[in-house]
């Protein structure tokens, strides 16, 4: 028209934009339902995808940026694979350890021992028996198969085949004392079913504080308790219930052979070699005890010792082949340049080998498409991409060559190379938490810290999540003079607000979607702020009054971002640490240096200011807290079960 021009568009300026591969597009992300099966959901979406991507218009093109249904089923497969080797591990094990005699007479040492698989075939037997079992219990629990379950069944299955072996080698034993099949089964339930028990139950109870952990750390890890709890107590029924019926089907009876020089009795089996070195070294055992007993607790000790020179890491890094890169730019960059910048990057990382595609959201982070990724907030100054590798050697590469040519590349940005973690997210390895009531001196002292870390060698990155403070225009408002016109601190605002980025006066309706209406000045006005200078507020006469004749522009600096926990400001510094370290360690050996310097605030006067250690290690020491939490209640079915059993 005459004084405006009308127009239909998308958001201008973008809060958040996507891209794929250099090219703007618009992100399509499905979740599962509760209790679904996420595999199956991947295969119904690759079956759906053939039609809709014939479907298409001209030029559209639908790509799969994120498969996490692929992803698990390629994790769970690793982990079955990992469960597979360690079965055969403990299957080897069980047939030379239960099935190896020595044959007596023979010529050469090689022809002197051979391996009777029958023990050993009961012991595998009862493993696909007991593991079966187990997934059933899961599936009524409703305990899903994952990395967690996976991992507890490895912990378990050296546990699991306790049982069934002691059970076994009470049959071979009896059978060798001469007793036959039936009654050595016999023996193998009536004399170890209740210790076997206990045992088991103890085993159980030392996985209780992790199940009673009130945490994220103990919610993530609670399949560990519940899977291995469910296996040992199903071990246990196919011990003494189908191990003793497997080994009267399977064992064989063996021919009693009494030895010369020894007498017909049930213990002269013992008498061999081995089993009478064996008998000596516990006799000087007990005999010396006192000798026995120190070296016990000297050799605990220096497992303390030793325990303590190995880093710490509650969860490590995951496995997957993407790469995160966050980019930050000062606060208050404009998207348009965050774009321009993040466009160079997207280039240099396409024309990479070892990349096969690049995913990059403008102006916020990605999306959680995995549940322990840690979110960065929608902001201007801030984008973020998501690089996948083909394998996990090409990421291993990129992780150690990126951020030195990123950083040289492109120093305008701090950009950041990360891993996806397995557990809670964190956001930096090394953070310490600087607090205190006024926000001045607070970025004061937060400066000194940062500059402490810095100067440690290991330390790599480092930051603070207040960033850097924004220059603001501001209006400063002659009240006498615009109460004399009659203009408002409203009408003020609303010209303004006009004037430089605009304002909502209504909405269209389409359909089930109501669109805002925008009215704002053109856009050579909106770009600098001389625009002021022509700007007219109305007054309360219905007149035009010059903008500068009521108010003054001026520019101020102002905090970007203000963070606050417990009443208090608080500035969190934080940064990453040399590869081959981990965060615990590093925070371990800065935290007496920052104690200095918190003990110097104290006698300069500023009380009230402090540091508080956070990021993976204050995680950690949630995650231990809740499990030290159960350690009591432990400790006391522990010991109400050997105090049963021993009758003691």
């Amino acid at each position: 028209g005459d004084i405006a021009d009308v127009w239909r568009g998308y958001e201008d300026p973008a809060s958040v934009k996507v891209r794929f591969q250099g090219q703007e597009v618009v992100a399509l992300g499905i979740s599962m339902r509760k209790g679904g099966d996420i595999i199956a959901l991947g295969k119904a979406l690759h079956t759906a995808m053939q039609p809709i991507t014939a479907q298409l218009p001209a030029g559209v093109e639908l790509h799969s940026v994120q498969d996490q249904p692929e992803v698990v089923a390629d994790s769970v497969n690793e982990f079955v694979q990992v469960l597979i080797e360690a079965v055969a591990v403990v299957l080897a094990v069980s047939f030379i350890s239960l099935g190896l005699h020595r044959r007596p007479g023979a010529q050469h040492w090689w022809r002197g021992w051979y391996i009777d698989p029958r023990p050993g075939l009961v012991v595998g037997v009862t493993i696909p028996l007991v593991l079966s079992a187990t997934f059933l219990a899961m599936w009524y629990w409703d305990i899903g198969l994952h990395k967690v379950s996976l991992g507890s069944l490895i912990i378990a299955l050296g546990l699991l085949v306790d049982d069934a072996i002691i059970a076994v080698e009470m049959m071979v034993r009896k059978m060798e004392e001469g007793h036959d099949k039936l009654r050595a089964a016999s023996f193998a339930y009536e004399i170890t079913a209740i210790p076997m028990l206990t045992g088991t139950l103890i085993t159980a109870a030392g996985f209780l504080p992790i199940g009673m952990a009130k945490s994220m750390t103990g919610e993530y890890a609670f399949a560990i308790f519940a899977v291995t709890v469910i296996a040992l107590v199903l071990s246990w029924i196919a011990s003494v219930y189908f191990v003793p019926y497997l080994g009267w089907l399977f064992l064989r009876q063996p021919k009693r052979v009494v030895q010369a020089g020894f007498a017909e009795h049930p213990h002269e089996v013992f008498n061999t070699p081995f089993y009478n070195r064996f008998r000596k070294l516990v006799y000087a055992c007990v005999e010396h005890r006192w000798k026995t007993i120190g070296i016990t607790l000297l050799t605990f000790a220096l497992g303390i010792v030793g325990m303590g020179q190995v880093q710490q890491q509650f969860f490590p890094d995951s496995r997957r082949a993407e790469i995160l890169v966050d980019v930050w730019f000062p606060e208050g960059t404009a998207l348009a340049s965050n774009e321009a910048t993040v466009r160079g990057m997207e280039a240099l990382l396409m024309d990479m080998p070892e990349v096969e595609h690049v995913t990059t959201w403008l102006g916020s982070g990605v999306p959680r498409f995995y549940l322990p990724l840690d979110q960065i907030f929608p902001q201007s100054n801030v984008s973020q991409m998501i690089v996948m590798t083909p394998h996990l050697a090409a990421r291993h590469k990129l992780e150690q060559t990126l951020p030195a040519l990123l950083a040289q590349r492109f120093p305008e940005a701090r950009a950041r190379v990360k891993l996806l973690a397995n557990g809670p997210p964190v956001a930096y390895p090394v953070q310490f938490r600087v607090m205190g009531g006024e926000p001045q001196t607070l970025r004061q002292l937060a400066n000194e810290v940062k500059q402490t870390l810095r100067e440690h060698p290991d330390m790599r990155g480092v930051n603070d999540n207040w960033n850097e403070s924004v220059k603001a225009l501001r209006l400063a408002v002659d009240q006498d003079k615009a109460r004399a016109l009659g203009v408002s601190s409203q009408a003020i605002a609303q010209a303004s607000q006009i004037l430089l980025t605009g304002s909502t006066i209504g909405q269209y309706r389409e359909g089930d979607k109501l669109i805002a209406i925008e009215l704002r000045a053109p856009q050579s006005e909106r770009e600098t702020w001389q625009a002021l200078e022509a700007a007219y507020v109305p007054s309360a006469s219905g007149q035009a009054v010059p903008l500068l004749q009521v108010a003054r522009p001026q520019f101020e600096w102002e905090w970007g971002v203000l963070w606050r926990q417990g009443r208090d400001y608080a500035i969190t510094v934080q940064g990453d640490v040399r590869a081959g370290l981990q965060g615990a360690t590093l925070t371990n050996a800065l935290l007496p240096t920052l104690r200095d310097l918190e003990q110097r605030w104290q006698q300069e006067g500023k009380r009230g200011y402090r540091i508080e250690v956070a990021g993976a290690v204050e995680e950690s020491a949630k995650g231990a807290s809740a499990i030290v939490a159960g350690l009591p209640v432990m400790l006391f079915v522990v010991f109400t079960l050997l105090m049963l059993q021993l009758h003691s």
